[in-house]
């Protein structure tokens, strides 16, 4: 497994970190592992990450948390939050820093994540109609 080079857990009343849910990310995925009994591990790609947003309420702030909300590229999950984590704004920056330079290493744009009907609006331009 390659090394880890964040890992937290989400957090409940008074930001103990009392659940069974565990972040954690490489230089290349992010896994969120949930669940005690039956366990369930979810793994997305950095570069598949297209949209970082963090949010911060009162009550999370209060407690020095905040919630990662991503979209993804990712069939099984477009949508993904890293909720209620310590140091959310160092960790978002941390993670923004990484979806592109593993980005830049797979030499992946914007452009290879829109959809086949994106594409085809583009023949009114090439075709010079």
């Amino acid at each position: 497994m390659a090394d880890v080079v964040w890992k937290d857990r989400k957090r409940i009343i008074f930001g103990l970190p009392w659940t069974f849910t565990r972040y954690s990310m490489t230089q290349d995925k992010l896994i969120i592992d949930t669940g005690f009994i039956s366990r369930k591990e979810d793994e997305i790609r950095l570069y598949r990450i297209l949209d970082i947003t963090l949010e911060r309420p009162l009550s999370q702030r209060i407690w020095g948390l905040g919630t990662i909300r991503l979209n993804t590229a990712d069939k099984t999950s477009p949508e993904v939050s890293i909720k209620r984590i310590k140091h959310a704004k160092a960790v978002k920056e941390m993670l923004s820093d990484m979806v592109e330079k593993e980005r830049d290493e797979k030499r992946i744009t914007a452009r290879e994540f829109m959809g086949y009907d994106d594409l085809n609006d583009m023949d009114d331009v090439e075709h010079g109609v």
